[in-house]
């Protein structure tokens, strides 16, 4: 069950970290984008996250619709569940690339990794930008922002 942050839970922004905003989830996310974990014992190796916490952040995923919980068997397993993203879940690739080039300008660190994004089929890189519909780019200190309701934005 998801928690209402603030006064505000009409903002698309406070919507999305009702769910999106535990340091937890948004890792196990990472991990499913860039290193197309699914399945429990990826999450808690990569992560070091203690079980509980990790079924319960996985609960919360699937019952938001980011992941959907699938049956399998390894042979001569017992049946386990694996985690895969959904259409949802896939569309926050934009937010961890977001947050990667964010880190990568204003975090640094000696040593540090970030993913790299590329197209699937030709492996040519790609960067996240703002565009007008023309596909002109506008850097974000041109950009502003301003309340507007849901239905207006189309």
């Amino acid at each position: 069950m998801t928690k209402t942050l603030g006064k505000d839970s009409t903002c698309s922004i406070a919507r999305s970290l009702e769910v999106l905003g535990d340091t937890w989830t948004l890792l196990i996310i990472r991990e499913a984008v860039v290193a197309h974990s699914s399945r429990f014992q990826e999450f808690r190796e990569a992560l070091g996250i203690a079980p509980n916490i990790l079924a319960k952040r996985l609960a919360l995923l699937v019952e938001e619709g980011l992941m959907e919980r699938r049956t399998y068997r390894e042979p001569g397993e017992r049946s386990r569940d694996e985690y895969v993203l959904t259409e949802a879940g896939r569309s926050l690739t934009v937010v961890m690339g977001a947050l990667a080039a964010w880190g990568r300008r204003y975090r640094p660190r000696p040593d540090s990794t970030s993913p790299r994004f590329t197209l699937e089929d030709s492996g040519k890189a790609v960067q996240l930008a703002f565009v007008t519909e023309d596909g002109d780019r506008v850097p974000p200190g041109k950009l502003t922002a301003r309340r507007t309701a849901d239905a207006r934005l189309g």
